[in-house]
């Protein structure tokens, strides 16, 4: 029997037989793996779309297999048809015990929208625009500055659910929550069909404030050249909004069936969208359709899929995507293989990172343990089983079965007092492994896609996890990456188990090739099973901060790629977990202490010794903008920024180096907030705050 029937037969075991004896062993190692081994949790993806509502006009696009050209990036191989994709599968589930079950996947809707030309707005380091008194739309004067979206890169927009023009501010409103409840009521289980509308706002001049219409689709939002792209589901939407008061549909894109959207940047007037694809067993590839449209679908060809020449866990594929939002063409196309872990897109001006986690394979890992730290504990018939059990070519699953009932035949021939001795001893010799193995236990892959011609221009991993997109950051021809290994939870097998111990936070930087060419390891040593809450790099250092009592807040010279160093760090009470840069050497932090919400005014001008110079506490037990940057809005001109809470939003002013409470807005409901010309706009889920800047006093409000 070769591996693709192989493969074939272990998905019907898992798929057809679980009434069967071996079809239950079967499962009973998916869980043994799932809950005794795997210490993060399993990602969430949307339910897909229904294919049967979508019809394409002309037909499947099919590329040519013979136009894949093989990229000389070293480790890095494309599939030479189906067969070889199931023969790697094979082997990555014969080699693997975990593959990918990762925490914290986000497939969100995602929109794209830029802002109305022509334009000479420049976007500040905070990532808003400012200047352009030249805008126009629809042959009305616009404010001569306005707010865009809290990004992290200057000139690369992210979607969010709220875009202005300087005159319109397009805002998508959430799914009722009464809809869903009457839903339910109605049909037994919710849809995934989204109700929700983005709204049109004539917002400048305020004379003019008024609800001009609203677009029947809802999600994130990215705005250029007088395109709308909403991302509604598993669709992207374009609307052409010339006249904003009657939106036009000029176009849409679907995606395919197990294929969720990941993450999306618009640059230079084109959009860049990460996809994931839930790989099929039994037909991996091609993947058809990856997406359609109007014009066809998009099929990705087996030999067009990319994956690491070694076997890895793999259970996902990530496609990038360059689509044109004057018609929602799709103009390049790229996949690698990866696993549905914890993952984070990152984009500068040259390259997009696509990052994935995943684990060794922990059948390895206790077969080394076994062999190297407690060979002298088992007796020799015991390792003999053991050793034999390594030739088998079942799956790690399997083993992981196999290797349990082993060891607990070893322990039924003891009495309670041998038993109580053997499991200490274990315990003792497995955390001590643990914490010499953690780095390579979890790692993150990273695959680099070149904006130049769009192909793969390197691929590699670094030990850990990453907490987010601020992990990663490219500066002068490296990337720096912050992660977190060893994040608790307990290890073991069989009847032996012990915690996973303390946790280590590591800075690496990465060469063109992403090599590691330095590293910072132990950033908070000293401090007990600290993880990273917040990283931000600028220019030449890196901000970072890890948290389990106390907030250290740590400052790396990255002046020297090669020989990076930690320069400083300040412990205070409490975390952040959003830092964002400020004109000069000032670094805000927004957080917590004491389960309420802090913001933090840093001073690091002397990165040797960074300190806190101002702080202030709000009687608020959660915002937004602590998990999402996009809540949070700096207008710099006026020195001020805005913060959404549960029971209002906030404006704070960080003028003098000392945070002071200028104005809160009540409303247990407000999302965001923007400025057009010296007016902040603070929109809620069904109304709208106009404050004048100068004075702090309400002007205008409107109600949906």
């Amino acid at each position: 029997m070769d591996k693709t029937s192989i493969a074939n037969f272990f998905h019907l075991i898992r798929t057809k037989l679980v009434d069967t004896r071996l079809g239950i062993l079967i499962l009973l190692a998916f869980s043994a793996a799932a809950f005794g081994i795997v210490f993060l949790t399993t990602g969430f993806s949307p339910s897909s779309i229904d294919q049967d509502k979508f019809s394409s006009k002309k037909g499947d696009v099919q590329p040519d297999s013979s136009d894949s050209v093989k990229i000389p990036v070293q480790g890095i191989k494309q599939f030479e048809d189906e067969e070889d994709f199931k023969a790697y599968l094979l082997d990555s589930e014969l080699n693997s015990s975990y593959s990918g079950l990762g925490g914290n996947q986000i497939a969100v809707d995602m929109a794209s929208s830029e802002k109305t030309a022509p334009t000479t707005a420049v976007r500040s380091p905070d990532g808003g625009y400012s200047g352009s008194a030249q805008l126009s739309s629809g042959g009305s004067s616009v404010a001569g500055r306005f707010s865009g979206t809290n990004i992290q890169v200057a000139g690369i927009d992210e979607p969010d659910i709220i875009k202005t023009n300087g005159k319109e501010i397009y805002y998508s409103s959430d799914t009722p929550i009464s809809w869903l409840m009457e839903n339910v009521r109605s049909s037994g289980m919710p849809s995934f069909e989204n109700p929700g509308e983005t709204k049109v706002i004539s917002a400048f001049p305020t004379s003019s404030l008024s609800l001009e219409t609203n677009i029947k689709k809802s999600g994130d939002l990215l705005l250029t050249d007088n395109i709308l792209v909403v991302f509604s589901g598993n669709a992207l939407v374009g609307y052409d909004i010339s006249n904003p008061a009657k939106p036009q549909k000029t176009w849409e894109l679907k995606l395919g069936n197990q294929n969720y959207v990941t993450d999306a940047r618009l640059y230079e007037g084109k959009i860049y969208l990460i996809t994931r694809t839930q790989i099929n067993d039994l037909q991996p590839c091609p993947i058809k359709p990856l997406v359609w449209g109007e014009d066809g679908s998009l099929t990705v060809a087996c030999n067009q899929i990319y994956h690491p020449a070694a076997t890895t866990p793999v259970d996902s594929i990530y496609n990038a995507l360059l689509i044109d939002p004057k018609d929602g063409s799709v103009k390049n196309n790229l996949s690698i293989t990866g696993t549905n872990g914890r993952s984070a897109v990152y984009m500068s001006s040259s390259a997009i990172y696509v990052t994935y986690s995943y684990s060794a394979d922990m059948i390895d890992f206790f077969y080394k343990f076994i062999s190297q730290k407690a060979v002298s504990v088992f007796p020799s018939g015991t390792i003999e089983k053991i050793e034999r059990l390594k030739d088998y070519e079942i799956s790690s699953q399997a083993k992981y079965v196999e290797l349990s009932f082993i060891l607990q035949q070893y322990v039924n021939t003891l009495d309670e007092d041998e038993q109580l001795k053997l499991n200490n001893n274990i315990q003792n010799l497995l955390g001590d492994y643990y914490k010499e193995q953690k780095r390579e236990i979890e790692r993150t892959g990273i695959a680099k896609i070149s904006l130049a011609d769009f192909s793969l221009a390197a691929s590699g991993s670094i030990p850990g996890t990453l907490l987010n997109q601020f992990s990663l950051d490219e500066y002068k021809g490296y990337l720096r990456v912050a992660s977190t290994a060893g994040q608790g939870g307990f290890w073991g097998f069989g009847p032996f188990w012990t915690s996973g111990g303390t946790s280590v936070n590591d800075v690496y930087t990465l060469d063109d090739n992403l090599k590691i060419a330095g590293s910072i390891l132990d950033i908070s040593k000293g401090w007990n099973d600290e993880r990273i809450y917040a990283v931000r790099f600028v220019q030449d250092r890196g901000y970072i901060v890890t948290y389990k009592e106390t907030d250290p807040l740590l400052v790396a010279d990255l002046s020297d790629p090669v020989n990076p160093t930690l320069a400083g760090q300040l412990e205070i009470l409490g975390y952040s977990s959003y830092l964002h840069p400020l004109s000069g050497s000032k670094i805000l932090g927004i957080g917590k202490e004491d389960l309420k919400v802090k913001l933090s005014l840093f001073d690091v001008g002397d990165a040797e010794n960074p300190k806190e110079i101002s702080k202030f506490t709000l009687d608020e037990y959660w915002s937004e903008a602590t998990e999402n940057h996009h809540a949070f809005m700096e207008d710099k001109d006026r020195q001020i920024v805005f913060l959404p809470g549960s029971k209002g939003g906030y404006v704070f002013s960080y003028k003098n180096d000392k945070l002071t409470l200028e104005k809160a807005v009540s409303g247990v409901q407000i999302k965001r907030a923007v400025y057009i010309d010296n007016y902040l706009y603070v929109l809620g889920q069904d109304n709208l705050t106009v404050l004048d800047e100068n004075t702090w006093k309400k002007v205008g409000s409107l109600d949906f």
